[in-house]
């Protein structure tokens, strides 16, 4: 007994130590963190491309592929065995060819405004880090894919004012479950002109037109100085011709409404003052226009409707990187515009006093139930980009009330969003299709649904829509609609609010992993 008591006490005594241990490594490393986010000394500036993190490297070249699923036309170099020619007709009866563009999500319509808003994304990532997709052979990829959508938005601006804005009857369209290679229900156009303006869509295009124009501008010049035209075309009509496009199409309310065009005004001057270093186009987002739309102080979600955090973010670039020439005149408009991205990433960082509350239980942001994951992802590649852009000019840290954060934390915190996604949840799933060893199995789209070899029309298609079986084609590199709030998600075909794909959905994810992928300085500047 004696003996068992002495055992007993030096065991006691051990848990004791450990325990001591414990608290004292935790005060230290509070006391180390304290210090650290008080610390005024800038983290180093990154050289060019490090070293390759494999699972986001993995996770971009599927994610990349998602855009070759999507694609309408004639197709090229096609990498998807079970996709076909499409769309051949498209915009025949204008005299038009809108054969080209991506399909929206699960179904066969081309839709311009969240078209335009994945070219214009799909730019912003190459332009910030191309660099990163190059060193992992997704650069040539990724800027394809991006002349695809801009081919397809060239021919649908036929004149100054006149922007083809939508290529399908969304109604008759969803009455059909058929491949896009069968299928054979009529292919109205839609168009905004003076009579029936959209200057939000309209906009929208012009900021693809003139971000995509300096993806363009060394390797075809020729090329870039017509979506430049295009775009200087369309942000004239858009700023002219006012109005919120489904209000004057009451029609596409139901599939993309937009809330506003202000927004989209700001975003399209803030890439053509980018893309001419014409300072006219700066104060026209610094002026009147901002104080009217850009709701400074007041942190927004970045998403194919609201376009201010974005623009926050990319003016912020202006400040931080002080490009030449440039009036002081500009300054307070654009602390404005950069104060109001600090609030953003201050909204999104956990540990913030200011952070938002619309996460779930384990860390994912969470906005809406549909399609959840645009909002985490899109925030947590406008991170980055801030985060690269504090460390690139010495910036050692922001203010978040009585806080401070550094870049590694926005780092952090949009890698915490990223691993989530790719598998990183209750579930062990992937939401990434094709990426790790679980993912959706019964995605909503109907090439992915059909098998190649089945004769289908329009109807009896729908057999495979609620069919129990997998869908026999993988539609690799969609990025789902994601999870409930409690991190639920019910794989069923039938379940288009959780399983449907989209390809701006395709766009945030491509520049997040593109980001995440190394580590590289960021450019000075865009031209």
């Amino acid at each position: 007994m004696a003996k068992s008591r002495s055992k007993g006490g030096c065991c006691g005594w051990f848990i004791a130590l450990v325990i001591l241990a414990l608290v004292v490594g935790a005060i230290v490393y509070g006391i180390k963190k304290k210090i650290d986010s008080n610390s005024d000394k800038a983290a180093p500036v990154p050289g060019p491309p490090g070293a390759i993190e494999q699972k986001y490297a993995s996770a971009l070249k599927t994610a990349m592929q998602f855009f070759d699923v999507q694609k309408s036309g004639k197709l090229v170099n096609n990498k998807i065995s079970w996709r076909g020619d499409s769309g051949l007709k498209d915009g025949s009866q204008a005299n038009l060819d809108l054969s080209k563009g991506l399909y929206d999500a699960g179904d066969h319509m081309k839709f311009g405004f969240p078209m335009a808003f994945t070219a214009t994304v799909l730019s912003w990532a190459i332009l910030e880090y191309g660099d990163q997709m190059d060193a992992v052979g997704q650069l040539e990829p990724a800027q394809d894919s991006l002349k695809w959508i801009t081919d397809y938005l060239v021919n649908a601006h036929p004149s100054e004012n006149v922007l083809y804005i939508q290529v399908g009857d969304p109604v008759a369209d969803h009455k059909c479950w058929d491949r896009p290679e069968s299928m054979t229900e009529a292919r109205p156009l839609v168009q905004v002109n003076t009579s029936c303006p959209g200057s939000d869509v309209a906009a929208e295009t012009a900021a693809a037109m003139a971000s995509a124009s300096l993806v363009f501008k060394e390797s075809d010049s020729t090329y870039s100085s017509t979506l430049l035209k295009h775009a200087k075309q369309l942000f004239t009509f858009a700023d002219k011709h006012r109005g919120i496009y489904s209000e004057n199409i009451p029609e596409v309310a139901t599939y993309y409404n937009s809330t506003g065009y202000g927004d989209e005004l700001l975003w399209a001057a803030a890439w053509l003052y980018h893309a001419t270093g014409d300072n006219s186009y700066l104060q026209y987002a610094t002026g009147q226009n901002g104080e009217d739309y850009a709701q400074f102080g007041s942190p927004t979600w970045f998403s194919w409707d609201n376009k201010l955090a974005g623009t926050q973010v990319l003016l912020s670039r202006v400040s931080f990187f002080k490009a030449k020439g440039l009036s002081s005149s500009y300054g307070s408009g654009l602390q404005n515009y950069r104060k109001t991205a600090e609030a953003v990433m201050c909204g999104l960082l956990p540990d913030s006093p200011t952070a938002t509350e619309s996460r779930t239980e384990h860390g994912l942001i969470w906005v809406s139930e549909w399609n959840s994951l645009q909002q985490p992802v899109a925030s947590a590649f406008l991170a980055t980009i801030y985060s690269d852009y504090m460390l690139t000019t010495q910036t050692p840290k922001i203010k978040c009330d009585s806080d401070s954060f550094t870049p590694s934390d926005l780092r952090n915190f949009a890698r915490s969003q990223a691993d989530y996604v790719l598998g990183k949840n209750p579930l062990h799933m992937s939401f990434l299709v094709g990426y790790g060893n679980k993912f959706p199995q019964f995605v909503h789209h109907r090439g992915a649904s059909i098998p190649a070899n089945a004769k289908t029309g329009c109807k009896d298609g729908f057999q495979y829509l609620d069919s129990p079986d997998p869908n026999p084609n993988i539609a690799t590199g969609a990025l789902v609609g994601g999870p409930f709030l409690n991190d639920t998600f019910i794989d069923s075909r039938n379940n288009s609010m959780q399983t449907e794909p989209s390809t701006y959905n395709s766009a945030v994810i491509v520049g997040l992993l593109s980001s995440l992928v190394t580590t590289s300085s960021a450019v000075q500047s865009f031209s």
